[in-house]
């Protein structure tokens, strides 16, 4: 392995997750309360049957081939589906009540491949270029410029991966500021920036960070 990437389209740091899914009304709060008889519409049918014969449960396994939640409650009584953030299902009147399998997004490479200093140079490179790509998601760029009597305050409200950078302008007293925000937080902290003095801000995206 290369790397563990962290990545799902919900964006960096959630984790994909196969899960078991009831309608918000059903009584079960994990797997084991389930009834013998219990229908449960799936993508993987062997996994669930291999989960439930492991509790000793009885379940009707019916293959599905998309829009597995839409088949509730009228066709199965539960579903076995992927989730990163839940939100499909909870939008569908549906909880989660167990985590039957969790993954991740893993760079792997050769094993004698690897073991070559020239192709494992170039390894590193497409793995330091993916990485960089991967955190750069969510995040911004952002420019300003400030005066020299405003800088110290705004500097103390300025969030940063490290610290920001400031550089004087050609123009006395006055500086130019940049930093790299989470981009959820833009909308809230622009409005905060220009109340401390901050004047020609810019939000800019970011492709790729690089430690």
């Amino acid at each position: 392995m290369l790397a563990s990437l962290e990545y799902a389209k919900g964006g960096v740091g959630y984790g994909v997750k196969i899960v078991l899914a009831l309608p918000q009304s059903h009584p079960a709060e994990r797997a084991a309360d389930l009834p013998n008889g219990t229908r449960i519409s799936t993508e993987y049918p062997n996994l669930v049957r291999r989960y439930f014969e492991r509790l000793e449960i009885e379940v009707r396994v019916f293959e599905s081939y998309g829009a597995t939640e839409a088949k509730v409650p009228e066709i199965v009584d539960a579903i076995v589906d992927v989730s990163e953030t839940g939100g499909t299902l909870r939008a569908h009147g549906m909880k989660i009540v167990e985590t039957l399998l969790e993954s991740e997004v893993l760079l792997i490479a050769n094993r004698d491949a690897a073991a070559d200093a020239g192709k494992r140079r170039a390894m590193d490179d497409v793995t330091t270029l993916l990485l960089g790509a991967l955190r750069a998601q969510g995040r911004v760029l952002i420019k300003l410029n400030v005066s020299e009597e405003n800088l110290k305050e705004l500097l103390g409200g300025l969030p940063s991966m490290k610290a920001p950078t400031v550089s004087p302008l050609a123009e006395e007293g006055s500086y130019a500021v940049e930093t790299v925000v989470e981009k959820s937080t833009v909308n809230t902290l622009i409005p905060v920036l220009k109340s401390l003095g901050a004047t020609d801000i810019l939000e800019l995206p970011i492709s790729k960070i690089v430690p």
